[in-house]
């Protein structure tokens, strides 16, 4: 991401039209790296079998526009071949469905009519991409993400000391380093005790109790997976949900795992809807399946795996 030096003028507008203000959610470096991760994450759920000649590269811009966009138009031509491209969508039929795509490309700008010119090969039957999904767990992991920074960095367990004078402070200090250098007793002058006239001591400690009833990393980090399982089960991987393993009976572990295809199933509906009329008219051979379908030998015994060691793991 390009850094672009702003004014205090442009700084103050940017702050001051977002509330609160004290709190830019999608605006870092955190939510950038969880919305490509939870991307990439998502593209696993669907596995697309496509022509050799969209192999590699052209295959992940497939990928990046089925979900960032929902669509791609699939078309034809004499300098480009068999090809798709991102669009926009114009007019509406009967039904209300677009009857025509806008495409603006530097290598070709053109208006193609579906069903003549192209067709569409659509992931979301409302012909939205599953970006709002990537962006609504993005935040929230990139929210905890720094939370658990913080927690680190504290549970760090420190001493707070307030020296009397600089004398005193540079001895903590030395018997500080001591300590964490790993001497078995640190000694220190017996001047350093109590002044003489007033009998104040030269320092004074102020203790951090309750440490366990705060809100611990371990704890953060339960809510962390918990966000990630969420998104799984959005966007069609199978999870379940560990904090409650040890009392999950064997129905809930299925449920738990139908719910986690529910919204896949319908990406793969659409997807296979559409594949069919692209293939009808250009003959791409293009296929669509859920990678962690229930109704395979493989996934469907790892699920019976689980829910066994779930149900055992009850019955203590």
């Amino acid at each position: 991401m390009p850094y672009i030096p702003r004014s205090y003028e442009q700084l103050n507008i940017s702050a001051g039209t977002h509330s609160p203000s004290s709190i830019k959610s999608y605006n870092n470096r955190a939510f950038w790296y969880w919305e490509r991760s939870l991307f990439q994450r998502a593209c696993s759920a669907i596995e697309l079998t496509v022509p050799e000649e969209w192999e590699g590269n052209i295959k992940n811009f497939l990928y990046w526009c089925l979900f960032k966009w929902g669509f791609v138009a699939v078309s034809e031509d004499a300098a480009h071949g068999k090809f798709f491209q991102p669009c926009t969508l114009s007019g509406f039929n009967f039904y209300y469905q677009p009857v025509s795509v806008l495409i603006s490309n530097p290598d070709l700008q053109a208006e193609l009519t579906i069903g003549q010119d192209c067709e569409l090969l659509q992931l979301t039957p409302d012909y939205y991409g599953v970006w709002d999904i990537i962006e609504y767990y993005a935040e929230k992991l990139s929210l905890l993400d720094n939370a658990i920074n913080i927690s680190l960095v504290n549970n760090k367990f420190a001493f707070w000391i307030a020296a009397r004078n600089k004398q005193a402070g540079q001895a903590i200090k030395k018997m500080l380093d001591l300590v964490n250098r790993g001497e078995p007793a640190v000694v220190y002058d017996q001047k350093l005790l109590n002044d003489p006239t007033d009998k104040a001591e030269p320092w004074q400690f102020l203790e951090r109790k309750n440490l366990k009833e705060s809100y611990l990393t371990t704890d953060q980090l339960r809510d962390f997976q918990t966000i990630l399982n969420n998104f799984d089960a959005e966007i069609g991987i199978p999870t379940i949900p560990y904090e409650k393993k040890e009392r999950m009976v064997t129905s809930e572990a299925e449920s738990r795992q139908i719910d986690s295809i529910t919204r896949a199933t319908v990406w793969l509906d659409c997807l296979e809807s559409s594949i069919k009329l692209v293939n009808d008219h250009y003959n791409l051979g293009l296929e669509a399946r859920l990678r962690f379908d229930p109704g395979e030998g493989g996934a469907n015994e790892q699920r019976e795996n689980d829910t066994v060691r779930v149900q055992q793991m009850d019955d203590r």
